[in-house]
């Protein structure tokens, strides 16, 4: 063993020396193209990426050339290779924690008090325990179970396998013990009323094997979780010092197997992966351990009939299904909150009929996307900050496997598991299209969905369209999701007639060398599919002209290129030549240009501005603005009331609440996380708990999404909450993001009219929704700490922006918050938060940043449209510099300051408090 241990140890000298030897080379390469002419410089660094590129698959070949056990050393030392690499990161990022715990638990002269506040939940005032309260729980306990019946998807279903006949199973494996039913961090929910996964089956019919579950609760290395009550801080804090080793899978004695064996035919085996805020998932725990893969080989070949439970916020790798005969079915789960496991255990005995789609792409290799490619730890040489380059532009999930395999159906099917839309029914339907209405203003179908099975069951009918595509010309997906619509349950030979309607300018492409939306003349295809691959029916619209918007359907705002300080050396993905501009894996440092670092470090505050009036009497009260527009004359009259004094603190202390004001009648209010159920990150309280929105969009359901937000909002009422940090309408980019099981898809229409759903149901309770993470809050790794994010415009709004502006316009919110990311160079970037998100679309309300950093200056967030800081751990330093700031330039922060009170107290008045 000694002499393992000193082997091991040799090996990884040589590894260390190997990655200290390729830093040099790099930073040696790095000098010689910045001392070169643009021309060559640009020539040179796509050279560089192709060669990577070539390198990167030569080492992939090479790897499949070698036997098992070979590759399985080859993957073990590349592992440690890039462990070694980013040692330096995940120190860092361990400090990060080790500052926060510290800073909370030492006294730091006035600063604690707010500190102290914060975390203990001084400043929060709010009662779950009234009668009023525990009625809205027990109705949101109704609509979460009814998300988790309609979220889970059925995947595979070989020979009608499911429901079981038998109803005797066998469960094996550690990780039935240890149900997912959540996140961590701010989309985390109260666990503690989560049914335990035996107690379903056994509440569902469902006979398990009792002998085969005293065998692995004896088991040492078992530890039993059936619900996290944890607060979102210690699971935070978890998940970052973690690591990304998984916890090894116990094997199953011969003798257990064969008891298992006299028991049933039936056996079901959980997989995990297990999300969090702040950490992101680590390729390996998107594919199964060898020990998992041992357990999966050993229980597919004793027994004939196998189920596979997908529970995970994350896609993982399935292809071992395909290896084994005996792995009849697999259902997705997902996260599904408290109640998941009875709808699991009524799917398994045929109670509940499935009807769930997926909300990305099922994919062999987790790392096949073009965004895979630059997901991760990416320093400046010259500037203390990380970046991030999107260069898959649009081509996001399915949007780049399906235009990138067009024609090629069999590189489609080596490569794609499971398209995105697909799931299984335990009944059949039939579609019809009974009325259709193509023009340019709207695009209209009525399809007649019958159940033409045996047993009832809900169907989604999804449209589609492909635009016409120049070569050279602008970006396109091959095909879009355009709307979808959800049936009732149908029973056996009962139809529905359901109506599809989106606006044709909708599938217009944004053009940026002319700064406005196109529909190119052409044929435009709109399809039926039962998934993004599969079409039902297709019918063509035929377009004779350009028609060409130039500005906003809803406010009348020109359009313009609002984010082009992206790099010139940015290559975004172009499918006119996918080879050429393929993003790189490139993962070393870069010398941040003169450009960039002006933008992060400098701030322009706008000099030619009127000193507003403060601290008037002119005694008016807030009500006495209800119901007034936001440009009446009369807030002018108010805002002139407030002082300079009460306007820094009202807008530094937004964390979780906002300050009262008595003398102008402005009230206290309270605000909390999170998308899956309130929640406090620094204390529990009991509430409603829900899936997290990665189930909740897998329902496919607009209507049962607005019945979750308003369950949300009747909660908030009978608590005493008037805001909530949600929904999280960010895009699942790659499979390792941390919070992909607290946001909904890789699809951005699919997010925005789910979270619209859920926005507009709390809206109308009269509770301020923010939606979040506004934009670009893909990745964890560095976020922290100031992430500069860089894409293209059209990126931008056709993927990124999309969601928020459905939601903004469709659900009308009044409450946003801003992420921790750079966008074009800028944290809380004006031309995003006012731009864009008040100027283009028409948004009225209050805008909070995301958890207060030290790298977010208030004084540039105030004068930028970031009205509220939430800031828990620097309330009392983030004083100073908002005074520091006045003092220098009056005029500018008082405007900025008056228009955040503006912003803020015109959403409070849109609450329930004064409704």
């Amino acid at each position: 063993m000694m002499e393992y241990f000193k082997k091991r140890k040799a090996r990884k000298q040589e590894i260390l020396q190997r990655v200290r030897e390729d830093k040099a080379k790099r930073k040696d390469r790095k000098q010689e193209i910045a001392a070169m002419p643009e021309a060559e410089r640009k020539a040179a660094i796509v050279s560089d990426k192709q060669l990577r590129k070539a390198q990167k698959q030569q080492r992939k070949e090479e790897l499949k050339s070698l036997s098992r056990k070979e590759r399985k050393v080859a993957k073990k030392e590349a592992k440690m290779y890039k462990k070694l690499k980013n040692r330096p990161r995940r120190i860092a990022g361990w400090s990060v924690v080790a500052l926060l715990v510290l800073t909370v638990g030492v006294t730091l002269g006035p600063t604690v008090s707010s500190v102290v506040g914060n975390i203990t939940g001084k400043h929060i005032t709010i009662d779950t325990t009234n009668a009023e309260g525990i009625k809205a729980r027990e109705a949101a306990d109704v609509i979460s179970e009814k998300i988790a019946n309609e979220g889970l998807v059925l995947l595979r279903n070989e020979n009608n396998s499911l429901p079981l006949a038998d109803h005797r199973i066998n469960v094996f494996g550690s990780t039935a013990f240890s149900f997912k039913y959540g996140g961590g961090g701010s989309g985390a929910s109260d666990q503690t009323r989560a049914v335990d996964l035996f107690d379903a089956l056994k509440g569902a019919g469902i006979e398990y094997n009792q002998e085969l579950y005293d065998y692995y609760t004896e088991l040492p290395e078992l530890k039993e979780v059936t619900g996290d009550s944890e607060t979102g801080l210690v699971q935070v804090i978890k998940g970052m010092l973690s690591g990304e080793e998984a916890s090894g899978e116990p094997d199953v004695s011969d003798s257990a197997l064969a008891q298992a064996k006299e028991y049933s035919e039936n056996a079901m085996i959980i997989i995990q992966s297990e999300g969090v805020e702040a950490s992101d998932v680590s390729i390996d725990e998107l594919k199964l351990s060898d020990e998992m893969h041992n357990l999966v080989k050993k229980v597919a070949e004793n027994f004939s009939n196998v189920t596979i439970i997908v529970n995970a916020g994350n896609t993982l790798e399935l292809g071992f299904i395909d290896e084994y005969p005996s792995i009849q079915s697999v259902l997705w789960v997902g996260t599904p909150g408290p109640f998941g496991t009875k709808s699991l255990a009524k799917v398994l005995s045929g109670e509940l009929n499935p009807s769930g789609r997926m909300t990305d792409t099922y994919v062999y290799d987790v790392e096949s996307s073009p965004a895979s490619e630059n997901f991760g730890d990416y320093q400046y040489e010259n500037l203390d900050k990380a970046y991030l380059n999107y260069e898959e532009g649009i081509y996001v999930g399915y949007r780049f496997y399906e235009t990138y395999y067009q024609g090629n159906e069999e590189g489609y099917n080596q490569t794609v598991q499971f398209p995105f839309g697909s799931g299984l029914s335990f009944t059949t339907f039939d579609w019809n299209i009974v009325n259709s209405q193509l023009n340019n203003d709207s695009i209209e179908l009525q399809v007649e969905v019958k159940n033409a099975g045996e047993v009832a069951g809900k169907d989604v009918v999804q449209v589609y369209y492909s635009a016409p595509y120049t070569p050279g010309g602008i970006e396109k997906s091959s095909i879009n999701l355009a709307t979808f619509a959800k049936t009732k349950s149908l029973e056996p030979g009962e139809s529905e007639v359901v109506t599809l309607k989106y606006d044709t300018r909708d599938m217009a492409s944004y053009d940026m060398a002319n700064e406005n939306y196109i529909l190119e003349q052409g044929t435009y295809q709109i399809k039926l599919g039962k998934n993004v691959h599969v079409v039902d029916s297709t019918l063509d619209f035929e377009l004779t002209e350009d028609l060409v918007y130039e500005t906003d359907a809803d406010t009348g705002t020109e359009y313009k290129n609002r984010f082009t300080q992206s790099e010139n050396e940015l290559t975004i993905l172009s499918r006119n030549d996918w080879e050429g501009t393929y993003p790189s894996d490139e993962d070393d440092s870069k010398v941040a240009s003169d450009k960039v670092i002006e933008r992060v470090q400098g701030h322009e505050f706008n000099d030619d501005l009127d000193m507003p009036t403060t601290g008037a009497d002119n005694g008016l009260k807030l009500e006495d603005l209800k119901g007034l527009d936001y440009d009446d004359p009369k807030w002018d009259e108010f805002l002139d009331q407030l002082t300079v004094d009460q306007m820094i603190d009202y807008v530094s202390e937004g964390a979780y609440h906002t300050r009262e004001i008595d003398e102008l009648g402005i009230p206290k209010t309270v605000l909390m996380d999170g998308p899956a159920g309130f929640s406090f990150f620094f204390k529990k309280f009991e509430a409603g708990a829900y899936p997290t929105e990665i189930v909740m969009a897998s329902t496919w359901n607009k209507e049962l999404a607005y019945e979750m937000g308003e369950a949300i909002g009747k909660e908030a009422i009978a608590y005493g909450i008037h805001g909530w940090y949600a929904p999280a309408l960010n895009i699942h980019r790659t499979p390792q993001g941390g919070r992909n099981f607290e946001y909904m898809s890789e699809d951005p229409v699919l997010n925005g009219m789910i979270g619209a759903g859920m926005s507009k149901g709390a809206q109308d309770q009269g509770v301020t929704v923010f939606m979040k993470h506004f934009i670009m809050n893909e990745q964890e790794t560095n976020a922290r700490s100031g992430l500069l994010v860089w894409s293209n415009e059209q990126a931008m709004r056709e993927i990124h922006l999309r969601p928020f502006e459905m939601t903004v316009k469709e659900a009308g919110v009044t409450g946003a918050m801003s992420s921790f990311s750079y966008v074009d160079g800028k944290w809380a970037n004006p031309e995003l938060l006012n731009g864009m998100l008040r100027d283009e679309w028409g948004f009225k309300g209050v805008v909070s940043s995301d958890a207060v950093f030290g790298f977010m200056e208030p004084q540039k967030a105030i004068t930028s449209g970031n009205d509220l800081m939430l800031d828990v751990l620097s309330v009392t330093k983030n004083k100073k510099l908002l005074e520091e700031a006045y003092n220098e330039n009056p005029e500018a922060m008082t405007v900025g300051l008056r228009n955040s009170m503006h912003n803020s107290l015109y959403a409070t008045l849109k609450t329930y408090l004064f409704n």
